[in-house]
């Protein structure tokens, strides 16, 4: 039995898995409140963990970890796992992205087409087992944010599930002109990249992944927590490489 812990910028979120299902997943607003958990307590098999974070540091977590008798790993870019890396730059290739891809190629294949909605939309692509790098643009709630800051007159708004080919009023037009343009743009890269691999899955995770399935056809919408499933499969990996 594992803890899986992945720090957002948001929240830290904590999952115990067993046997790759996930049992439970919990999500805390700081280190301290964290600390106040009684996960261990409540599922006393725990035996090993992994921390892992996109920007702020994963010591403080791992000693709290190690002083509730885990044995604990800290990912990093130089952490090994079960797939090739051929990003030019490795050292700054977000941790996130890299548990996704292990657990997309475990899930569904050698050739994959990732594309996370999350606070930055991420497109990455793994060919025979190798993750070969992505793009990053900004992710749904950043484009509407945009729009209102940056405008005087513009108001905020929210995803929406309706699809229209045009807004009929300012706010159908922000709504439908974010929407559709993320369609658009994913699109595109799934029209490029087929063309030269047909055997690609398409995989969609991500906190506003939703929105986007009935969008595009033939996406796999992954339900489950790619990371969460990466990171365990990452701390099986290396286990086993002791």
């Amino acid at each position: 039995m594992n803890l899986i812990v992945d720090i957002g910028n948001s929240f830290i979120k904590a999952a115990v898995v067993e046997h790759d299902e996930m049992l439970v997943l919990h999500r805390f607003s700081s280190v301290e409140e964290f600390g106040q958990s009684a996960l261990v307590g409540d599922y006393p098999r725990l035996r090993r963990a992994i921390v892992a974070s996109t920007g702020v540091r994963t010591d403080e977590v791992a000693s709290l970890l190690t002083e509730w008798g885990l044995e604990v790993l800290e990912m990093t870019q130089q952490t090994p796992v079960p797939i090739d890396n051929a990003y030019f730059t490795p050292e700054t290739l977000g941790v996130d992205r890299l548990a996704a891809a292990v657990a997309a190629v475990e899930l569904y294949g050698e050739d994959c087409l990732i594309v996370d909605f999350g606070s930055a939309i991420t497109i990455d692509m793994v060919q025979g087992g190798t993750f070969l790098g992505g793009n990053i643009s900004p992710g749904v709630e950043m484009r509407f944010r945009a729009l209102h800051d940056y405008t005087q007159r513009l108001s905020k708004y929210t995803p929406t599930d309706e699809i229209l080919e045009l807004g009929r009023t300012t706010r159908e037009a922000i709504e439908q002109g974010v929407m559709q343009g993320i369609t658009n743009e994913i699109e595109g890269y799934i029209l490029r990249f087929y063309a030269k691999n047909e055997k690609l899955a398409l995989i969609f995770t991500g906190g506003d992944a939703k929105y986007f399935v009935k969008r595009i056809k033939n996406a796999i919408f992954a339900k489950c927590n790619l990371v969460i499933f990466g990171l365990n499969r990452i701390l099986e990996y290396n286990a086993t490489i002791e």
